[in-house]
């Protein structure tokens, strides 16, 4: 009985990228082009080391650069090919390709207030129910894919908490600067069949994380523009 039990559980590790190299603070979003830094390599690196000894035997990732090179490392760690899921994407941003951050002014500039006018949907970009729909669709299909094992996902910031607020049934609109969804996390989804039967976070690279983007950190102005997850 025990033994079937194991193979009825499915663990889905669903990974922010690492850091990005971004000197001009631009809100990169879905644009090509964004590549992980020097340090986020490291941080890629320290995951993979991190899941090194897991039972992982299916590694996907957003097609976005930033994300395929933290997945990388992953997926040469278990010498599997790395996937791709399109609906892994990061969430889609009218303010993509301009900077949009602590101090900045874009909050105080009037012809962005007509963008701003729904925080509950939001009016500023992709809906939150549509992000859940295909990154439930993604995590669903890497249960799958995966069955008895674990896979591992690598996804950007706001997709992410927003699966996550839905299977905890949370409301989807918040505060972006409460969200535990620091570079390099690890959201994991605990599948029992095919329901899910918990979810966990753990930060395996947290000491390579400037403390001013760690989850909870105070913005500081000039350093916590929203760069794009």
């Amino acid at each position: 009985m025990s033994e079937q039990r194991e193979q009825d559980i499915t663990v889905v590790h669903v990974m922010r990228h690492g850091e990005v190299a971004n000197p001009e603070g631009v809100l990169y979003g879905r644009l090509p082009g964004y590549h992980l830094s020097e340090l986020g390599r490291q941080m890629a690196d320290r995951v993979a080391e991190h899941l090194a000894a897991r039972d992982v035997s299916h590694v996907v990732a957003s097609p976005l650069e930033r994300a395929q090179e933290t997945a990388t490392p992953i997926a040469k760690a278990h010498g599997i090919d790395l996937a791709t899921d399109e609906r892994l994407i990061e969430a889609e941003n009218i303010f993509q390709g301009k900077t949009f951050g602590v101090g900045d002014g874009a909050l105080k500039n009037p012809a962005n207030w007509k963008y701003l006018v729904n925080p509950f949907r939001p009016s500023w970009g992709e809906p939150y129910v549509d992000q859940v729909v295909r990154m439930r669709g993604a995590l669903d299909a890497a249960r799958d894919r995966a069955r008895g094992h674990e896979a591992v996902l690598v996804s950007h910031q706001l997709p992410i908490w927003i699966l996550r607020s839905y299977v905890e049934k949370r409301r989807l609109w918040h505060d972006p600067r409460r969200r535990q969804c620091t570079l390099a996390s690890l959201t994991t989804f605990t599948y029992e069949g095919d329901r899910i039967v918990s979810v966990g976070y753990s930060e395996p690279a947290i000491d390579l994380v400037p403390a001013h983007l760690r989850a909870g950190a105070k913005p500081v102005k000039g350093k916590d523009k929203a760069f794009g997850a």
